[in-house]
């Protein structure tokens, strides 16, 4: 480009040199031609400049969108891999869950059988005691008319406390069942039973 204009300046010098020369106004007018060819040409060599400045910034941002949409591309890759690990993550609990969900499942199962077996049995046992209780509670009642003993059923196990209600005073009874055979026991019990009716 500065080529063109010192050829511009040394045209224009040589058309004042000749400017007094006749035969000099035709290569005047060549000169003028040549120096109207160089405008063009100077013009035209600054558009294509402008064009090629052009050119390269468009060629930046294409550059730069081909970077950001690899950029874009690597971090859906990332998104990607993260994504399948937490669908993974979530197919191995939904396994677990589903393997979890039949384990209680058949405890449930077990639980209604049992609960059906004890509703048998209990039905059986009320059945029973129907019919076994009237009379044994009949045979306590009895035997506590007869005896007048009044027991203590909170005692610690393996004891026998109770009030016998004599014809006179109120008697304790206090007896270590693990130190006293059953029949002495029994045979202490029925003597303080007043006989005489």
């Amino acid at each position: 480009m500065a080529a063109f204009r010192d050829m511009e300046e040394v045209s224009q010098g040589l058309l004042s040199l000749l400017g007094a020369n006749r035969a000099e106004a035709q290569q005047r007018r060549l000169l003028r031609r040549h120096e109207q060819v160089v405008e063009r040409l100077l013009e035209t060599q600054d558009g294509a400049e402008q064009r090629l400045r052009e050119v390269l910034t468009a060629e930046k941002e294409v550059a730069q969108s081909l970077l950001n949409a690899k950029e874009q591309a690597h971090q859906g890759g990332a998104e990607l891999q993260q994504l399948e690990a937490e669908l993974q993550r979530a197919s191995e609990e939904d396994a677990h869950l589903k393997a979890s969900l039949l384990q209680l499942s058949r405890e449930l199962e077990e639980l209604k059988e049992i609960e059906t077996d004890l509703e048998r049995q209990e039905r059986e046992v009320d059945e029973d005691t129907t019919v076994t209780i009237p009379s044994a509670v009949y045979v306590a009642q009895l035997y506590r008319r007869i005896s007048k003993i009044e027991w203590d059923y909170e005692c610690e196990p393996g004891m026998i406390k109770g009030i016998h209600h004599g014809p006179s005073v109120a008697q304790p009874i206090h007896l270590d069942s693990t130190q006293l055979s059953k029949k002495f026991i029994s045979d202490y019990l029925w003597s303080l039973v007043d006989t005489e009716w």
